[in-house]
């Protein structure tokens, strides 16, 4: 069962990656590499020459931003577009943790709707068997499915208004 499970998952999130578009592909791609030490190390080394070149530091390199506004700019530009990748790496994975909390509220509202129907049938055979508990005072509202709107219903309305 829990071999299934898995092979279900991964083939699921398998699926996902083929359905993907072009541009998330892209996206995801470019979020990966800029959230690596590589790219660490590579803008490290690019910003550290910049510096030490631009304050005549290395003999025989001309300084051609001494004031470092091109490398303020460059980094600006960048970081506008990196910021945007990771946007939308997230709404992607967003959309996917969307799906697996619809899943997860599917599954739970099946194993309560299920373990409603087990209490159900284990009360009344306890009741043909006159046996008796500390819990049949509480079977009235166990063996009753619970209502997921009622219940929303009621969280909505225990929450105080945004201001």
């Amino acid at each position: 069962m829990l071999a299934r499970n898995i092979q279900a998952l991964n083939e699921r999130r398998r699926q996902e990656e083929v359905r993907a578009t072009l541009q998330e592909k892209i996206a995801e791609a470019i979020t990966r590499f800029t959230g690596s030490m590589p790219f660490v190390y590579i803008h490290l080394a690019i910003f550290g020459f910049w510096i030490v070149a631009n304050l005549g530091w290395i003999p025989g390199v001309p300084k051609w931003d001494e004031t470092f506004v091109v490398l303020a700019m460059w980094a600006s530009v960048e970081a506008i577009f990196l910021s945007t990748f990771v946007l939308i790496s997230q709404n992607r994975m967003q959309a996917a943790a969307d799906k697996r909390a619809d899943l997860d509220l599917q599954i739970s509202l099946l194993a309560e709707h299920e373990v409603t129907k087990l209490t159900a049938l284990v009360s009344a055979m306890a009741d043909r068997m006159g046996v008796r508990t500390e819990v049949d005072a509480e079977l009235d509202e166990i063996t009753q499915d619970v209502a997921p709107e009622a219940v929303l219903d009621e969280i909505e309305a225990t929450q105080p208004e945004p201001n």
